[in-house]
């Protein structure tokens, strides 16, 4: 799978994740990412460096978005950033990672890693329920 390949898989699986809300999403040429109503709703990033990938995905859920007017998000002025919250769909960004990750891993055409219906239990932080002390 090339580089191209992957952004567009990527892009796709953000874009499938937003068609089960029923909120249509498109690519634009030459800016990575997925967009609603010209609003950036997911970044992507891939970089190969000495034949090792760095991969970034941002998929922006339910979120304080008021940094991004004080920026240029992705290096072009005037572009509005948005979530799916915004766009009417269900917060939750566990939910919402266990739902992407799903989906990439099917497009992938690949069994789920950790043999189980959950594509992530593995990555996410274990979060402890006892106070923690300072």
């Amino acid at each position: 799978l090339g580089i191209r390949a992957m952004v567009d898989l990527l892009e796709q699986s953000c874009i499938d994740l937003l068609l089960r809300y029923s909120i249509d999403a498109e690519r634009r040429e030459g800016a990575p990412g997925v967009y609603v109503d010209q609003r950036k709703v997911a970044s992507i990033g891939l970089r190969v460096r000495r034949g090792c990938t760095f991969h970034g995905l941002a998929f922006n859920v339910d979120m304080d978005l008021e940094p991004f007017q004080r920026i240029n998000p992705c290096g072009y002025a005037g572009l509005e950033v948005t979530d799916l919250a915004r766009l009417g769909g269900p917060g939750g960004v566990e939910s919402r990672g266990r739902e992407l990750a799903a989906i990439v891993a099917e497009l992938l055409g690949s069994p789920l890693a950790n043999g189980t219906d959950d594509p992530i239990s593995g990555w996410l932080p274990q979060r402890s329920s006892e106070p923690q002390s300072p």
